[in-house]
């Protein structure tokens, strides 16, 4: 019981230092990703933290797998280090004794992850994706940016304004580019605004401005001076919610449909808590080190198997998407050869002192002497 409690404070402190880590790179990555999205006009920036917010959501439940993964990882190690194992072993107890804390500590965190995988995460995904398209479907003045060019939804026609103020679009010193069938035209003026006519239609009102009409570096060239000038302003009507793909579907609606695009969703977040159940599993007899040499290859060793079980699962998924594979047979194998690894493993740290085990019969050959018969000898 003392143990027991001593490991899960343990394996407490290296999870909340490994999640600290991991989480503080997601959110730097999305900040940049995201920053740069809305420096070059594609996402509105006040919508920055909350899409940041959705990103470090969907990221999260590969966080917390790939946490537990090293925290129990880091906590076997250490204690192979420092010769606490050999104690542990010399009082009679096994490796297998490590399993019930660690389901202990890891359990909870498989819940949460389930949960993320199955409802949180898809909901991120589709706020996110309402987020985004709600920007792109603005009126083409919304989406500048004050202080760049943008080029309009039917790219005959680009916009530059220098400042932005209130609700209602209204814009200052404003400066539109036309190129269409009657020539190219400029408009120049000190303010903007966006109105609806009855039928519905949108005008960009310039006011106190002028307009050149004619090829720019040509001779004939006209120029207008207006108090009012009104522009039709293209805008996109489409529904928000339109082009959502099945990553962003409830999974009470994945489960009621049927596909092989959301077959190979389901596989995926089914995928999320099982991998965050096996990975920790493994990682204790992974854990094993000499302490005289300290090695810290262990470390590397789990990322790779980490990253290569998911690149696996991935692969899976798209074979199911493409209908290259049936789900019936693709969701289960690589998590059942998973379990029968670490069973193994478990299997040759448990047997790791019998004479017939490999490093004993390399020990033994090291030192130039043949490995007894299982039969003894009777001593004469």
């Amino acid at each position: 019981m003392i143990f027991q409690r001593a490991l899960q404070r343990e394996l407490a402190s290296a999870a909340g230092a490994t999640f600290t880590v991991l989480f503080s790179l997601i959110v730097t990555w999305a900040l940049i990703n995201i920053l740069g999205r809305a420096a070059g006009g594609r996402v509105a920036s006040s919508d920055v933290v909350a899409l940041i917010a959705f990103a470090a959501l969907n990221y999260l439940p590969t966080v917390l797998i790939l946490t537990s993964f090293i925290s129990v990882l880091m906590v076997v190690t250490r204690s192979y280090r420092d010769s606490e194992m050999v104690v542990w072993f010399a009082s009679g107890l096994s490796l297998a004794r490590w399993i019930r804390p660690v389901l202990t500590f890891i359990l909870p965190i498989v819940l949460v992850t389930g949960v993320l995988s199955f409802y949180a995460t898809p909901w991120a995904k589709q706020k996110s994706s309402e987020y985004t398209q709600r920007f792109q479907k603005r009126e083409d003045l919304q989406q500048v940016s004050p202080g760049q060019f943008r080029e309009s939804a039917s790219a005959n026609r680009i916009f530059f304004v220098e400042g932005v103020s209130g609700q209602s679009a209204v814009v200052h010193n404003v400066f539109v580019n036309t190129v269409d069938a009657k020539g190219t035209a400029t408009v120049v003026a000190k303010e903007g605004v966006i109105t609806t006519t009855p039928e519905g239609d949108r005008y960009l009102v310039l006011k106190n401005g002028r307009r050149y009409l004619g090829a720019p570096g040509s001779a004939d060239v006209q120029t207008m001076e207006f108090e009012r000038y009104s522009m039709r302003v293209a805008s996109k009507s489409q529904e928000l919610g339109a082009a959502q793909g099945v990553d962003a579907m409830p999974s009470a609606e994945l489960f009621k449909g049927s596909g092989p695009a959301i077959q190979g969703e389901i596989l995926w977040r089914i995928a999320l808590p099982i991998t965050c159940l096996l990975l920790p599993l493994l990682a204790i007899p992974l854990g094993f080190v000499n302490p005289r040499a300290g090695s810290s290859s262990n470390l590397i060793v789990a990322l790779l198997i980490f990253f290569s079980y998911n690149n696996l699962v991935k692969v899976l998924e798209a074979s199911v998407r493409e209908g290259r594979v049936s789900f019936a047979l693709s969701w289960w194998p690589l998590h059942l050869a998973l379990a029968t690894v670490v069973a193994l493993l478990f299997v040759w740290r448990l047997n790791v002192n019998h004479r017939y085990h490999p490093r004993v019969l390399w020990a033994a050959f090291k030192r130039g002497k043949q490995v007894s018969s299982p039969v003894p000898k009777e001593v004469k």
